[in-house]
């Protein structure tokens, strides 16, 4: 069942998927529609799950499920992965490999691999204080608080 995403309690499961282009509007209309249709139907074992999304300068889909209400199970996070694997073919994108970076270059979001991110970093065209995307947060607080913060307060402070 689709629910506003501010509505959901901060202790809620988050994916997050970064893609290695912007969408364009038409494409972020699209995308919203059909992850709509998706969190609508979602379900585990029969049950609801709620479910609400956001999509983040135009690159990062963030899907976040109340886990108290109903935990999301193998099977439902099977089908949200193959949900996101058609996205991918459909607008050809990569939307899963966690092996990708995304920082701030003042107001535009760059996207390089890990292996030219530790390049730039031996270049010093990323340091510490550069604006990273922690994809791995596990809950919608830790999304609110730790998602787009300084390298130092990342998993990235290891490449920096």
């Amino acid at each position: 069942m689709l629910v506003n995403f501010d509505s959901l309690p901060e202790n809620s499961r988050v994916w997050i998927y970064q893609s290695n282009r912007s969408f364009t509007e038409n494409e972020l209309s699209e995308i919203s529609d059909k992850l709509i249709v998706f969190l609508d139907n979602w379900v585990a074992h029969g049950f609801s799950l709620e479910a609400g999304f956001e999509i983040k300068y135009k690159r990062f889909i963030i899907i976040a499920v109340d886990q108290e209400k109903q935990s999301p199970t193998g099977c439902s996070i099977d089908a949200s992965v193959k949900f996101i694997q058609e996205l991918e073919i459909l607008y050809s994108v990569d939307l899963l490999d966690k092996m990708n970076v995304s920082y701030k270059q003042g107001n535009y979001v760059a996207y390089k691999t890990l292996m030219d991110f530790k390049k730039m970093a031996k270049e010093k065209a990323v340091s510490k204080k550069t604006i990273v995307f922690n994809n791995l947060v596990n809950s919608l607080g830790e999304y609110k608080e730790f998602w787009e913060v300084p390298a130092s307060e990342s998993w990235h402070s290891r490449i920096v």
